[in-house]
């Protein structure tokens, strides 16, 4: 569907006009960041050691839930709720988070949120989180949503509909930010 173009009719408007354009230029600019980076990796290979006596491995962070989307979920056209799915995501990003930091993460920002593909009433959605890695006090969680509706269920063939990387910081009592260990991918 080819849409009209925005009349811009008051200055209130144009700032908004200006200010979305900025943030699709930005948000575009992230996207080839970071596919430059995942090709820069992969062509590194071997370079990067990760064999520190302290670090934790991530494979003591993935957390995997599923979800059946029910009607509730669901907007009247039987689509989820994109704010439902974000939700269920945080969920799974903060089980994560918190088994490195032995606390309750709280949620910094949310990078990259992508909605890839639609989700409807009756699809069961697999979410998977991992912590990619920490720094001093915050720790990066990707996650990864798949649907499946019976029959890709049953073949085992997953639709990815969204993915995002989720910053968290642990508070200890006092309020002071905790440290997070360092991880060993």
């Amino acid at each position: 569907i080819e849409l009209d173009p925005v009349n811009v009719l008051s200055t209130e408007d144009h700032l908004e006009h200006t200010l979305a354009i900025e943030r699709r230029r930005i948000r575009l600019g992230y996207e080839q960041f970071f596919q430059n980076l995942m090709q820069e990796s992969s062509m590194e290979g071997d370079y990067y050691s990760f064999e520190e006596e302290d670090a934790v491995s991530t494979d003591l962070t993935h957390v995997q839930s599923i979800e059946l989307v029910q009607p509730s979920h669901a907007n009247h056209h039987g689509n989820t709720f994109g704010g439902q799915i974000m939700a269920w995501m945080e969920t799974v990003a903060s089980i994560s988070a918190s088994r490195l930091c032995r606390s309750y993460p709280i949620l910094k920002s949310v990078n990259m949120f992508k909605f890839w593909g639609p989700s409807v009433v009756g699809d069961r959605l697999v979410f998977n989180a991992i912590v990619n890695n920490t720094f001093q006090n915050s720790v990066e969680v990707g996650v990864r949503v798949e649907a499946y509706n019976c029959e890709e269920w049953i073949k085992d063939q997953a639709r990815h509909i969204n993915s995002a990387f989720l910053i968290f910081n642990a508070v200890n009592d006092k309020g002071e930010l905790l440290n997070f260990p360092r991880i060993k991918p």
